[in-house]
Parts: structure tokens; C-alpha cells; sequence
């Protein structure tokens, strides 16, 4: 009969380091610009920004296009100012959000690190308890042959 080399338990701690929450580390390592980048991101990408920016244009366009003349601040069919502040913000968000959406993937590059080093010792440990359930039947299948033995009559 042979017996299988069964990791214990404290051999798997040994083996694997100590789960722990990614999402605290990778908060403690953010500096306020990046913060602050994140939560432009966050932001910038939701359907309130865009209703915002879409009321903003609805607004504006229709204000200086229906309003009257002297009342108007920039003139249709131009709207010259409107468009200014358009790729402003187009050009100061672009950035913004490149630098949000790195570090976002940054935080999903530690999750999946981190995944994987659970999966890995999940992985040894149901190991472990496969080896140990093959050990218990092998055992269990030579108590059973020597009872049989002891049962059969002389």
C-alpha cells in the first residue's frame, strides 16, 4: 500500500501568502491627482454628464438662436464661442479621463493578480484533500480486506 505526501495545512500557509483586500492597497497608493482623475472618469462617464452637456448645448444653441437679437451673445449660424468652450473641455477631459482609465486598469491588473493567487492555492488545497480522500480509501479498502480475511472461516 502506498501512501500519497499530503500538504498539510501550515505547509499551504507556508507555501502561499495571506489573501488580502487589493482595493485598500490600491486606494492607499493614490495620490489627489489621481483621485481626482478617477473620479473625473467615473463621472465624465455617466449618462448625468451627458444629459448635463447635451441641456448645456440644447440650451445654449437654442437660446442664441431663438432669442432675440440684441438679447443673443453668440450669433447663429457661427456660435463660435460655443464651440471654443466645446473643445475646451473636450481637450482638458481627454487627458483627464486617459489617466483615470490607466489607473482603473492598473486596480483591475492587481485584482487579477491577486485572483489568481487565490486560485492557485485553492487549487492546492482541494489537491490536498483529493490526495487525503485517496489516502482514507486506500486505508478504508485494507481495513476491509483484513476484516474479510479475519470473516472467512479456516
Amino acid at each position: 500500500m502506498k501512501h500519497l505526501e499530503i500538504l498539510s495545512t501550515e505547509d499551504i500557509k507556508k507555501k502561499f501568502a495571506q489573501a488580502h483586500n487589493i482595493n485598500v492597497e490600491h486606494k492607499k497608493d493614490l495620490t489627489v491627482l489621481d483621485k481626482l482623475a478617477l473620479w473625473i472618469t467615473d463621472h465624465v462617464g455617466s449618462m448625468n454628464f451627458f444629459f448635463l452637456i447635451f441641456m448645456w448645448t440644447v440650451l445654449w444653441l437654442g437660446w442664441n438662436t431663438l432669442a432675440p437679437d440684441s438679447l443673443r451673445f453668440d450669433p447663429y449660424p457661427a456660435f463660435v464661442l460655443w464651440l471654443f468652450i466645446s473643445n475646451m473641455i473636450q481637450i482638458f477631459l481627454m487627458p483627464l479621463i486617459m489617466i483615470g482609465q490607466n489607473l482603473q486598469s492598473k486596480h483591475a491588473e492587481l485584482r487579477a493578480e491577486e485572483d489568481f493567487q487565490i486560485n492557485k492555492k485553492s487549487e492546492t488545497e482541494v489537491e490536498t484533500i483529493l490526495k487525503h480522500l485517496e489516502n482514507q480509501n486506500e486505508l478504508i479498502l485494507e481495513i476491509l480486506k483484513r476484516i474479510e480475511r479475519l470473516e472467512k472461516p479456516a
